[in-house]
Protein backbone atom coordinates (compact mmCIF):
# COMPACT_ATOMS: atom_id res chain seq x y z
CA UNK A 1 0.00 0.00 0.00
CA UNK A 2 1.16 3.69 -1.40
CA UNK A 3 1.70 6.26 0.97
CA UNK A 4 -1.54 8.37 -0.64
CA UNK A 5 -3.30 4.91 -0.47
CA UNK A 6 -2.87 5.11 3.48
CA UNK A 7 -3.92 8.69 3.49
CA UNK A 8 -6.96 7.82 1.71
CA UNK A 9 -7.75 4.95 4.12
CA UNK A 10 -7.05 7.58 7.09
CA UNK A 11 -9.09 10.35 5.81
CA UNK A 12 -12.25 7.84 5.00
CA UNK A 13 -11.95 6.15 8.52
CA UNK A 14 -11.75 10.28 10.05
CA UNK A 15 -14.85 10.58 8.24
CA UNK A 16 -16.71 7.11 8.98
CA UNK A 17 -15.99 7.74 13.05
CA UNK A 18 -16.89 11.89 12.73
CA UNK A 19 -20.44 10.38 10.91
CA UNK A 20 -20.52 7.76 13.37
CA UNK A 21 -20.73 10.47 16.11
CA UNK A 22 -22.94 12.29 14.95
CA UNK A 23 -25.33 9.24 14.02
CA UNK A 24 -25.00 8.17 17.88
CA UNK A 25 -26.25 11.61 18.98
CA UNK A 26 -29.64 11.83 17.01
CA UNK A 27 -32.86 10.58 18.01
CA UNK A 28 -35.48 8.92 15.64
CA UNK A 29 -38.78 9.32 17.57
CA UNK A 30 -40.99 8.33 14.89
CA UNK A 31 -44.59 8.37 15.23
CA UNK A 32 -43.85 9.57 18.66
CA UNK A 33 -43.34 12.79 17.40
CA UNK A 34 -46.72 13.21 16.33
CA UNK A 35 -47.54 12.41 19.75
CA UNK A 36 -45.00 14.92 21.57
CA UNK A 37 -45.88 17.70 19.04
CA UNK A 38 -49.59 17.07 20.12
CA UNK A 39 -48.61 17.21 24.19
CA UNK A 40 -46.67 20.46 23.29
CA UNK A 41 -50.05 22.14 21.74
CA UNK A 42 -52.06 21.00 24.21
CA UNK A 43 -49.54 22.32 27.16
CA UNK A 44 -49.72 25.22 25.67
CA UNK A 45 -53.70 24.95 25.97
CA UNK A 46 -53.48 24.51 29.56
CA UNK A 47 -51.56 27.47 30.10
CA UNK A 48 -54.37 29.69 29.41
CA UNK A 49 -56.77 27.21 30.82
CA UNK A 50 -58.08 27.73 34.73
CA UNK A 51 -55.36 26.89 37.13
CA UNK A 52 -56.84 27.68 40.40
CA UNK A 53 -60.19 29.31 40.51
CA UNK A 54 -59.98 32.38 38.32
CA UNK A 55 -56.06 32.12 37.95
CA UNK A 56 -54.66 30.73 34.63
CA UNK A 57 -51.27 29.46 34.02
CA UNK A 58 -49.72 32.24 33.04
CA UNK A 59 -51.66 34.13 36.41
CA UNK A 60 -49.80 31.00 37.96
CA UNK A 61 -46.38 32.10 35.94
CA UNK A 62 -46.19 35.81 35.76
CA UNK A 63 -47.62 35.59 39.55
CA UNK A 64 -50.49 38.15 38.37
CA UNK A 65 -53.05 39.69 41.15
CA UNK A 66 -55.27 37.06 40.38
CA UNK A 67 -52.89 34.31 41.29
CA UNK A 68 -52.09 35.99 44.67
CA UNK A 69 -55.93 36.11 45.62
CA UNK A 70 -56.09 32.42 44.74
CA UNK A 71 -53.06 31.78 47.43
CA UNK A 72 -50.53 29.76 44.78
CA UNK A 73 -48.31 27.95 46.53
CA UNK A 74 -44.72 27.05 45.60
CA UNK A 75 -45.55 23.18 44.11
CA UNK A 76 -47.95 25.36 41.68
CA UNK A 77 -45.24 27.37 40.57
CA UNK A 78 -42.76 25.24 40.45
CA UNK A 79 -45.34 22.92 38.15
CA UNK A 80 -45.94 25.46 35.80
CA UNK A 81 -42.45 27.13 35.46
CA UNK A 82 -41.05 23.38 34.52
CA UNK A 83 -43.96 22.74 32.28
CA UNK A 84 -43.21 25.63 30.25
CA UNK A 85 -39.22 25.28 30.15
CA UNK A 86 -39.19 21.45 29.11
CA UNK A 87 -42.69 20.21 28.32
CA UNK A 88 -42.24 22.95 26.02
CA UNK A 89 -39.17 24.61 25.44
CA UNK A 90 -37.21 21.45 25.47
CA UNK A 91 -39.72 18.97 24.21
CA UNK A 92 -39.98 21.46 20.84
CA UNK A 93 -36.21 21.88 20.10
CA UNK A 94 -35.71 17.91 20.99
CA UNK A 95 -38.26 16.92 18.02
CA UNK A 96 -36.83 19.91 15.60
CA UNK A 97 -33.29 19.06 16.66
CA UNK A 98 -33.57 15.49 16.95
CA UNK A 99 -30.39 15.66 19.63
CA UNK A 100 -30.40 12.62 22.27
CA UNK A 101 -29.18 15.39 24.41
CA UNK A 102 -31.86 17.10 24.44
CA UNK A 103 -34.68 15.07 24.46
CA UNK A 104 -32.60 13.38 27.46
CA UNK A 105 -33.39 16.85 29.21
CA UNK A 106 -36.81 17.07 28.12
CA UNK A 107 -37.54 13.21 29.99
CA UNK A 108 -36.08 14.63 33.05
CA UNK A 109 -38.19 17.62 33.12
CA UNK A 110 -41.12 16.25 32.57
CA UNK A 111 -40.34 13.26 35.14
CA UNK A 112 -39.78 15.67 37.66
CA UNK A 113 -42.37 18.32 36.77
CA UNK A 114 -45.29 15.35 36.67
CA UNK A 115 -44.06 15.16 40.24
CA UNK A 116 -44.32 18.71 40.86
CA UNK A 117 -48.21 18.90 39.18
CA UNK A 118 -49.33 16.01 41.74
CA UNK A 119 -48.21 18.49 45.06
CA UNK A 120 -49.73 21.21 43.05
CA UNK A 121 -53.09 19.44 42.89
CA UNK A 122 -52.58 18.43 46.40
CA UNK A 123 -52.34 21.49 47.80
CA UNK A 124 -55.39 22.63 46.24
CA UNK A 125 -57.09 20.41 48.31
CA UNK A 126 -55.71 20.89 51.59
CA UNK A 127 -56.18 23.95 53.77
CA UNK A 128 -53.05 25.96 54.89
CA UNK A 129 -52.17 26.72 58.14
CA UNK A 130 -53.15 30.59 58.09
CA UNK A 131 -55.88 29.80 56.07
CA UNK A 132 -59.27 30.50 57.54
CA UNK A 133 -61.81 29.25 53.85
CA UNK A 134 -60.67 25.89 51.63
CA UNK A 135 -58.83 27.22 48.69
CA UNK A 136 -60.61 26.94 45.47
CA UNK A 137 -60.00 23.21 43.26
CA UNK A 138 -57.73 22.22 40.95
CA UNK A 139 -58.70 23.72 37.47
CA UNK A 140 -58.85 21.91 34.54
CA UNK A 141 -55.34 23.88 33.05
CA UNK A 142 -53.56 22.34 36.18
CA UNK A 143 -55.14 18.78 35.43
CA UNK A 144 -54.47 18.98 31.81
CA UNK A 145 -51.00 20.32 31.94
CA UNK A 146 -50.11 17.02 35.05
CA UNK A 147 -51.95 14.89 32.19
CA UNK A 148 -49.13 15.86 29.14
CA UNK A 149 -46.46 15.79 31.32
CA UNK A 150 -47.11 12.16 32.68
CA UNK A 151 -47.40 11.21 28.37
CA UNK A 152 -44.40 12.91 27.97
CA UNK A 153 -42.82 11.11 30.49
CA UNK A 154 -43.73 7.93 29.07
CA UNK A 155 -42.97 8.89 25.13
CA UNK A 156 -39.42 10.24 26.34
CA UNK A 157 -38.50 7.33 27.36
CA UNK A 158 -39.55 5.35 24.81
CA UNK A 159 -37.76 7.20 22.20
CA UNK A 160 -34.41 7.67 24.91
CA UNK A 161 -34.56 3.59 25.68
CA UNK A 162 -34.84 2.76 21.86
CA UNK A 163 -32.21 5.21 20.74
CA UNK A 164 -30.35 3.16 23.35
CA UNK A 165 -30.70 -0.16 22.50
CA UNK A 166 -30.46 0.15 18.90
CA UNK A 167 -27.86 2.84 18.36
CA UNK A 168 -25.54 0.88 20.68
CA UNK A 169 -25.84 -2.06 18.82
CA UNK A 170 -25.09 -0.30 16.06
CA UNK A 171 -22.28 1.61 17.13
CA UNK A 172 -20.79 -1.83 18.50
CA UNK A 173 -21.02 -3.32 15.11
CA UNK A 174 -19.52 -0.30 13.07
CA UNK A 175 -16.63 -0.32 15.66
CA UNK A 176 -16.09 -4.07 15.09
CA UNK A 177 -15.92 -3.54 11.29
CA UNK A 178 -13.39 -0.33 11.38
CA UNK A 179 -11.36 -2.70 12.93
CA UNK A 180 -11.36 -5.15 10.75
CA UNK A 181 -10.67 -3.12 7.81
CA UNK A 182 -7.63 -1.42 10.10
CA UNK A 183 -6.56 -5.04 10.79
CA UNK A 184 -6.89 -5.90 6.67
CA UNK A 185 -4.53 -2.36 6.31
CA UNK A 186 -2.05 -3.27 8.64
CA UNK A 187 -1.61 -6.73 7.08
CA UNK A 188 -1.25 -5.31 3.34
CA UNK A 189 0.98 -2.41 5.06
CA UNK A 190 3.22 -5.56 6.71
CA UNK A 191 6.41 -6.25 4.81
CA UNK A 192 7.85 -9.43 3.69
CA UNK A 193 11.11 -10.36 6.21
CA UNK A 194 14.03 -11.25 3.88
CA UNK A 195 14.39 -14.38 5.06
CA UNK A 196 10.82 -15.26 3.71
CA UNK A 197 11.66 -13.77 0.48
CA UNK A 198 15.01 -16.07 0.15
CA UNK A 199 12.98 -19.08 1.35
CA UNK A 200 10.05 -18.20 -1.41
CA UNK A 201 13.05 -17.50 -4.23
CA UNK A 202 14.58 -21.07 -3.33
CA UNK A 203 11.52 -22.71 -3.60
CA UNK A 204 10.88 -20.85 -7.33
CA UNK A 205 14.56 -22.32 -7.98
CA UNK A 206 13.99 -25.79 -6.79
CA UNK A 207 10.48 -26.25 -8.58
CA UNK A 208 11.82 -24.59 -11.48
CA UNK A 209 15.02 -27.44 -11.37
CA UNK A 210 12.42 -30.41 -11.01
CA UNK A 211 10.33 -28.85 -14.05
CA UNK A 212 14.21 -28.64 -15.98
CA UNK A 213 14.87 -32.42 -14.51
CA UNK A 214 11.70 -33.73 -15.48
CA UNK A 215 11.36 -32.74 -19.31
CA UNK A 216 15.42 -34.08 -19.58
CA UNK A 217 14.50 -37.61 -17.86
CA UNK A 218 11.12 -37.75 -20.65
CA UNK A 219 13.50 -36.71 -23.54
CA UNK A 220 16.00 -39.15 -22.86
CA UNK A 221 13.09 -42.07 -22.00
CA UNK A 222 11.76 -40.85 -25.97
CA UNK A 223 15.13 -41.09 -27.93
CA UNK A 224 15.76 -44.18 -25.43
CA UNK A 225 12.75 -45.96 -26.90
CA UNK A 226 13.55 -44.67 -30.57
CA UNK A 227 16.89 -46.29 -30.50
CA UNK A 228 16.43 -49.85 -31.11
CA UNK A 229 14.05 -49.61 -34.15
CA UNK A 230 17.05 -47.83 -36.05
CA UNK A 231 19.60 -50.41 -35.10
CA UNK A 232 17.08 -53.27 -35.90
CA UNK A 233 16.04 -51.34 -38.97
CA UNK A 234 19.96 -51.28 -40.68
CA UNK A 235 20.37 -55.31 -39.61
Amino acid sequence: MSKNDLDTFTRYEHELRKTEKKVAGEIDPGARAVVVAVCVLLAMVSLVLPHAGDATGLDVLMMTDKATAEHIKLPSEIFVYMLAIFGIGFSTLALITRRWVLAWIALAGTAVDAVAGMLAIWTRNTVGVDETASPSGAGAGLLLGWAVAIVLVFHWARVVWNRNSYHLALEQERRAEAANREAFGLSLQRPVAPSAKAARADEADSAEADSAGTAQTQGDQTRGDQTPEGTASDD
